[in-house]
C-alpha cells in the first residue's frame, strides 16, 4: 500500500513538473510580448508625431507655394502693364517732351478710376490749352485699378502718358463704417506722385481729379505760382481753386489770397516738398490729413479768388455731398489773365501780413447779427468779428459760405481771416480775435 502511494506522488510530479515548466516559459513570453507591445506603441506614438510634423511642414509649403503662386501672377501683370507703358511710350514719342531747350514746369496727372466718361471730358478740357505747350507740361493718366473702359480711354490718346496703378493687397479700415474707397485712393495718390516725382524725375507735379475743367490761363496761373514755390519756402502748395469761389462770393479774376486750409481740387506741390510727405503719407483720406497743423507746419497755400478748376463730379466716392450746394455754383474763370505781368510779390509771407491787415483796416467794423442787413447799408468792404467756431458758423450761414473747419481752421482762412464778396465787389472779411492780434490791426 505504501508503495503505492509513493507511486501515484511520483506520477503527480511527473505531471506537476511540466506544468510549472510550461506556465514559466508561458509568463516569460507573455512578458515578452507585453516589451514588445510597448515598445510598438511608442514606436506608433512616434511615427504619428513624425506624420503630424511632417503634415504641418506641407502645409506651410503648400501656402508658401500659394503665395509665391500670387507673386508671380502680380509680377507678371506689372511686367504687362510695364510692357505696355513702355510701347505706349515708344509709339507717342513721350521721351521728346524733356528736350534740351525746354524744361518742363511742371508734369500734369489726372488722377483716374471707373468713369471713363468723366475722364473724356477731363482730358478734352486739358488739351484744349495743354497742346501748344505739350513740352512744358507733360501730360499724365495714372489709373487706380483695371476698369478696361477707363484703360481704353487713356490708351487712345496720342498727346498723353498712360499710368496704370494695380493693387491687390487687401484694405483693413481703422473704424468700423469706414469706406474702403478713401483707403484706395490714398495709395494711388502715393504710387502715382511717387513715380512722377522718383522715376520720371519732374521737380513738380500738378495734380488733377478725373472729373474737372480748367480755366483758360490755368497753365499761365501755375507757371506763376512755380515760381512763388521756388522762392518762398512757407508756401507748401499752389492751388487752383476756392472753397468759396461760388458764383455770388468771387468777383475778381486777379487776385489772390494766403490760406492756412489745404484747398485740393487741381493743385501744385513740388518734389522737396513730396520728399517729406512720402514716407509719412496717410492710409486714407489724405486731403484732411494734409490740413492738419502738424504736417502743413504753418505752412501756407496760395488760391485764387476766382477758380481756374470746375468739379463737376456729381457721381464719386463722396457720394455727391456738398456738390448742388457747394460745387455745381462754383464759377470758373473764363478771362485770360497775362500772369508773366503780374506782380504777385505781395503773396510773398512778410508782405502778406502787411497786406491783408491793410485791407482789414480799411473795412468797416460790424456786428455779426443781423450780418447782412447791416451789410446792405455799406457802400465799402466791411469786417465781422467770430468769437469762437459757433460764432462763426452761425455768421457763414448767415451769407451762405462753407461752415466747416479742420483742425481748428476753417476753410480758405488765413490766419483766421475768411474773405469773400458780396454783391459783386463788396470784400467781407469774418475776422478772429486771434486774426486782430496777429495782423495788429
Amino acid at each position: 500500500m505504501g508503495k503505492c502511494f509513493c507511486d501515484y506522488r511520483f506520477l503527480f510530479l511527473l505531471v506537476v513538473l511540466p506544468f510549472i515548466y510550461i506556465q514559466i516559459r508561458l509568463f516569460a513570453t507573455q512578458s515578452q510580448y507585453a516589451d514588445r507591445l510597448t515598445d510598438a506603441i511608442e514606436a506608433e506614438t512616434h511615427c504619428i508625431r513624425q506624420t503630424r510634423l511632417l503634415i504641418d511642414q506641407i502645409s506651410m509649403q503648400q501656402g508658401r507655394i500659394l503665395s509665391l503662386e500670387e507673386e508671380r501672377k502680380r509680377q507678371d501683370q506689372e511686367c504687362a502693364q510695364l510692357r505696355a507703358l513702355v510701347q505706349d511710350l515708344e509709339r507717342k514719342g513721350v521721351e521728346k517732351l524733356v528736350g534740351d531747350v525746354q524744361v518742363p514746369v511742371a508734369a500734369v496727372v489726372v488722377m483716374a478710376c471707373n468713369r471713363a466718361d468723366y475722364l473724356d471730358r477731363t482730358v478734352k478740357s486739358i488739351l484744349k490749352y495743354q497742346t501748344p505747350i505739350a513740352s512744358r507740361y507733360p501730360l499724365f493718366i495714372s489709373q487706380d485699378g483695371s476698369d478696361p473702359h477707363v484703360k481704353s480711354k487713356g490708351l487712345s490718346y496720342d498727346q498723353l502718358t498712360y499710368m496704370q496703378h494695380l493693387d491687390y493687397e487687401p484694405v483693413h479700415t481703422e473704424r468700423p463704417g469706414e469706406l474702403i474707397a478713401y483707403y484706395k485712393i490714398a495709395r494711388h495718390y502715393k504710387w502715382a506722385l511717387d513715380q512722377l516725382f522718383y522715376k520720371h524725375k519732374f521737380s513738380r507735379v500738378i495734380i488733377l481729379e478725373d472729373d474737372m475743367e480748367i480755366a483758360p490761363d490755368f497753365f499761365d496761373y501755375f507757371e506763376a505760382g512755380a515760381a512763388l514755390l521756388d522762392r518762398d519756402k512757407s508756401i507748401m502748395a499752389i492751388s487752383s481753386w476756392n472753397d468759396n469761389g461760388q458764383r455770388q462770393f468771387v468777383d475778381d479774376p486777379y487776385m489772390l489770397y494766403r490760406s492756412d486750409f489745404f484747398p485740393g481740387l487741381g493743385w501744385m506741390l513740388s518734389r522737396s516738398t513730396w520728399d517729406e510727405l512720402s514716407p509719412k503719407w496717410p492710409k486714407a483720406y489724405w486731403d484732411d490729413w494734409l490740413r492738419l497743423k502738424e504736417n502743413h507746419r504753418g505752412r501756407q497755400f496760395i488760391r485764387p479768388e476766382v477758380c481756374r478748376t470746375y468739379n463737376f463730379g456729381e457721381h464719386g466716392s463722396s457720394m455727391g455731398q456738398f456738390f448742388k450746394q457747394y460745387l455745381e455754383p462754383i464759377k470758373l474763370n473764363d478771362v485770360q489773365v497775362d500772369w508773366k505781368s503780374m506782380d504777385l510779390s505781395y503773396l510773398e509771407q512778410d508782405k502778406y501780413v502787411k497786406h491783408i491787415a491793410g485791407l482789414l483796416r480799411k473795412a468797416t467794423p460790424v456786428d455779426g447779427s443781423n450780418a447782412i442787413l447791416k451789410t446792405n447799408n455799406i457802400g465799402g468792404d466791411i469786417r465781422i468779428l467770430y468769437r469762437d467756431q459757433s460764432d462763426f458758423e452761425s455768421v457763414a450761414r448767415q451769407f451762405g459760405i462753407f461752415e466747416e473747419w479742420k483742425d481748428g481752421i476753417p476753410r480758405t482762412a488765413y490766419k483766421g481771416v475768411v474773405v469773400f464778396r458780396y454783391q459783386t465787389q463788396k470784400r467781407v472779411f469774418l475776422v478772429s480775435p486771434d486774426s486782430v492780434q496777429q495782423l495788429g490791426i
